[in-house]
């Protein structure tokens, strides 16, 4: 167990090491442990305050986030740059260092591609309190530990061998990032998984994201491979993570956007697909889902699916990382 993360940002995995990420992990077991048995916790982050700064919208993020802090004591702040002088060109050190003197914790979901998470290390920089993402264009990294955590609880710890798939699936309306897989891909090859991201041509991740899972394959004794086929990519996986990306290494103009997704319209996590997969697999995704299009009802709702523990323990993987980062020695 690591106990010198006081003060320590979260900005992605990438910047913790795997027995500080374990430490969260086991923390976050013991905080869902004690709210399930109705044990009091609120005096682990008594009278602190963090600041929640939304770029864009949420449901899942700010309320896990907010009642998080309720639970631990403490007090949620919800900004936008709109309701603030952010809005009116106020940068990342006037923001960051004003709000280090009020509080104990600045998180930021900033998803615009190319500046999200270069914002947030930019808060880092003058914030002498630790900086949480609650998503970005690079990675979704309190996403990706609830769903660690939640696979974790289906298998067992020991998650080496596993095949883990993380396919595109069609769906209209607006270009999501790419967060989600990147962040996926380079945290599933830490834990000696096999992972398989499939998608069709276009819809290709950040080449750094793509590097990052290959090298943690070569340490972790994994696998990871790129495929173009869905059915192939659902061959006895044991855990069929099924969600929609934009093309946003091409493009990210609407009209050629919806047209690249258009001509993949069968991506879809179905019951036939999911037939392909192991007897026991389970179905993720990280909300919120477009049903009818990413996956069908009887499989978001099937036996299969964890999407809402997955939900759940959202709220218990960021309040370990609170407690960690803002709590002081455990």
């Amino acid at each position: 167990m690591q106990t010198q993360l006081y003060g320590k940002d979260f900005i992605t995995t990438e910047d913790w090491t795997n027995e500080e990420l374990e430490t969260a992990l086991d923390m976050a077991t013991d905080l869902k442990r004690r709210f399930l048995a109705g044990e009091p916790h609120d005096h682990l982050l008594r009278a602190k305050t963090l600041y929640m700064l939304f770029f864009e919208e949420s449901t899942r993020t700010r309320t896990s986030f907010e009642t998080g802090m309720t639970q631990l004591g403490g007090h949620g702040v919800f900004l936008t740059p709109k309701a603030t002088q952010i809005d009116h060109g106020e940068n990342a050190q006037d923001t960051g260092t004003v709000l280090s003197r009020y509080g104990h914790g600045i998180a930021v979901r900033d998803c615009r591609t190319n500046i999200g998470q270069k914002y947030l290390y930019d808060l880092a920089k003058y914030a002498n309190i630790p900086i949480f993402s609650m998503q970005d264009d690079v990675d979704h990294p309190c996403q990706t530990m609830a769903d660690l955590m939640t696979m974790r609880e289906k298998f067992g710890d020991d998650l080496r061998g596993r095949k883990f798939v993380i396919s595109w699936t069609y769906a209209p309306k607006y270009v999501r990032p790419l967060s989600v897989p990147q962040g996926l891909v380079m945290l599933m090859t830490r834990w000696g998984m096999d992972v398989t991201l499939a998608h069709p041509p276009g819809f290709e991740l950040m080449p750094h994201s793509l590097d990052a899972a290959r090298a943690h394959t070569e340490e972790s004794g994994g696998a990871f491979e790129i495929v173009d086929d869905m059915d192939a990519a659902f061959e006895d996986a044991d855990v069929c993570y099924a969600k929609s990306w934009g093309p946003i290494m091409v493009t990210e103009e609407e009209q050629e956007v919806q047209s690249m997704a258009d001509e993949n319209i069968s991506w879809k996590a179905d019951e036939r697909r999911m037939a392909l997969a192991k007897k026991n697999a389970i179905y993720m995704h990280c909300m919120p889902v477009d049903r009818g299009y990413e996956a069908t009802d009887g499989v978001i709702d099937g036996p299969q699916s964890v999407i809402y523990d997955e939900a759940e323990n959202r709220l218990h993987i960021q309040k370990a990382l609170m407690v960690l980062a803002m709590g002081g020695r455990i």
